[in-house]
């Protein structure tokens, strides 16, 4: 075949250049009309060392004498209709030896499963002894495929070899193109794992951000390893309310990503090291390049920046790349520190809202008191402030719910009766799992703050993507108008009756005048609830203020020319331009 490179097909290049770029070379071919494309493209490729066998059930079991021999993943490709169900037996002999064999499918569009089109085979489910994984690439059709099926490809390709390695199954979509003019593939973002016995590759970089999201509390020796690792590699550590970090090197830097009009050169670090969980921060941060270290090794690519995966504790990453240099560089630490005190400086008076109640309210937590913060309001509240040192501070991040906040912060109270646990949750939070505060078992210890304004005021936000609806939200999205309506007896006698301290507050000086009672050190003789009624537009003022403290030069003249244009031309001649600029 003269000319004849590589497909056109994205989703088959993406395959080929990450085969290449894990090493897999050794690919035993079945005939067949759906993985002519993919056959194809890899024998114009002379780095692949190919076999042809006609019977499926044949190819699987020469893949896993081949792969055990070699001590290398070995792949195997086939058509559609029957053809993969004839792998089944040589990849059940792979599992349970952990040999690491390549399924490669070929499979038309997912939608033509069950339309009784020729051929088609539904290979979505796997049985449980066949394959490690299996990962289903469509037709890539938008820069959230390619960034999305490239992630998920490299994921299958990695699970080959981790935990003693093992068969993987990619369920390969094609379009039946006939268009091999493709010389070079355009490069695909590849990821790489390191375990504890491997050579761990060397940092090269100026500036290192640590990124924790919803982490356990770090044991002394952990700090001690991350506090290390900054001063050896000029770096910061960004926390969120959720982060438990407590260590040397520490900034709570929303306040700063949450700018709308302003860039900060500092959210761009060289290299940044990702650790814990689901964080609620939504920070906007642009980060180089991103190693992400766990020890369950799993590719988690929230950044769209990754490249290595470690498998591995944070005190053994952080205390052997210590362990490598020498020094100290606290530059960038300083800068960040800098940076977010300068910005919280310019916190303008805010109207009686969560993120007022945060501000005057978190440097007052009692020492060695426990915080729990509602989504998603009160945690992007009270991640604006940084608070006392050592304090615990917790969120269902996990699965991102209203529904069990108060639950939790109750069961995390039981453990220690002698300690303090605040809870800051909004009103639908607190509705939707009130009955908890009837459980028998609740102690003295809770001190529970429920922030009031009638409805779910994420959606009523000046910057959500429901603020176009205005009061009309409130119908159905916000759901306004429940649980009372803001009627201030419903908590009040319900907290009373069963026999809580309540607590109540409509504007900042009777929280003035009620606050110190609530944040007060002594465990009293009951449970305490601290109601909180705000109004949502001023929740949704407070937030712009916020969130426009800073504007660098360029972005206030580009406002400042918008809000001219729009003065000057009106909505639709404003609209009109745009559209004439686009041609």
């Amino acid at each position: 075949m003269s000319n004849s490179y590589y497909s056109d097909e994205r989703g088959i290049q993406m395959m080929i250049y990450l085969m290449k770029k894990h090493g897999i070379k050794r690919v035993i071919a079945s005939p067949g009309a759906t993985n002519v494309i993919f056959v194809t493209s890899l024998q114009n490729d002379p780095y692949f060392e190919m076999y042809s066998v006609v019977d499926e059930r044949s190819a699987a079991y020469l893949a896993c004498g081949l792969a055990e021999e070699t001590g290398e993943p070995v792949a195997i490709t086939c058509t559609g209709a029957t053809s993969s169900r004839n792998y089944l037996p040589g990849l059940t002999e792979a599992f349970y030896r952990k040999i690491p064999v390549l399924a490669i499918t070929a499979a038309q569009h997912e939608t033509r499963i069950g339309q009784l089109t020729p051929q088609m085979l539904d290979r979505r489910s796997q049985l449980n002894d066949i394959v490690k994984m299996s990962v289903q690439v469509p037709k890539i059709q938008s820069a959230e495929d390619e960034w999305g099926y490239g992630v998920k490809i490299n994921d299958a390709l990695l699970e080959l070899r981790k935990d003693g390695g093992g068969p993987v199954h990619i369920n390969l979509t094609t379009s039946y193109s006939k268009d091999y003019s493709v010389k070079e593939i355009k490069p695909v973002p590849v990821i790489h794992r390191y375990t504890y016995d491997d050579a761990l590759p060397e940092i090269n970089a100026d500036q290192v951000a640590i990124f924790i999201g919803a982490h356990s509390v770090f044991t002394p020796e952990t700090t001690a390893a991350i506090e290390a690792f900054c001063e050896r590699y000029n770096g910061v550590v960004w926390c969120d309310r959720t982060s438990n970090y407590h260590g040397k090197y520490r900034v709570f830097p929303s306040i700063v990503c949450g700018q709308d009009v302003y860039e900060s050169p500092l959210k761009k670090p060289d290299l940044m090291i990702h650790i814990g969980e689901v964080s609620g921060a939504y920070l906007k941060i642009s980060p180089k390049n991103v190693w992400r270290v766990s020890p369950d090794g799993c590719v988690r690519d929230y950044f769209r920046k990754l490249s290595n995966v470690f498998e591995m504790s944070d005190l053994f990453f952080f205390k052997s790349y210590a362990g490598k240099r020498d020094g100290k560089n606290t530059a960038y630490y300083e800068k960040w520190k800098q940076e977010c005190s300068r910005i919280r400086a310019g916190i303008p008076e805010l109207p009686f809202s969560n993120l007022w109640i945060a501000q005057h309210t978190i440097d007052k937590i009692p020492e060695g008191a426990v915080l729990h913060v509602g989504i998603l309001n009160s945690l992007r509240a009270w991640n604006m402030f940084e608070g006392p040192e050592g304090m615990r501070s917790y969120c269902n991040t996990g699965g991102f719910g209203i529904d069990g906040n108060t639950s939790t912060l109750i069961g995390a109270s039981l453990a220690n009766p002698e300690k303090l646990y605040f809870g800051i949750v909004g009103d639908l939070s607190f509705f939707y799992d009130m009955n908890s505060l009837g459980i028998r078992h609740i102690g003295k210890n809770i001190r529970l703050m429920v922030v009031n304004n009638g409805r779910g005021t994420e959606f009523r936000n000046y910057s959500h993507s429901a603020a176009h609806l205005g009061e009309k939200a409130d119908e159905y999205v916000a759901a306004a108008g429940h649980y009372g309506n803001k009627n201030p007896a419903l908590i009040r006698d319900y907290a009373k009756a069963l026999g809580y301290t309540y607590l109540s507050a409509t504007n900042k000086e009777e929280y003035l005048q009620a606050v110190d009672q609530f944040v007060n050190p002594q465990i009293g003789d009951r449970m305490m609830v601290f109601e909180v009624f705000t109004d949502t537009e001023d929740e949704s003022n407070a937030l712009r203020m916020i969130n426009h403290i800073e504007k660098s030069a360029k972005s206030s003249l580009q406002q400042q020319t918008k809000q001219f244009a729009k003065s000057f031309l009106g909505k639709q001649g404003l609209k009109m331009a745009k559209s004439l600029i686009k041609k």
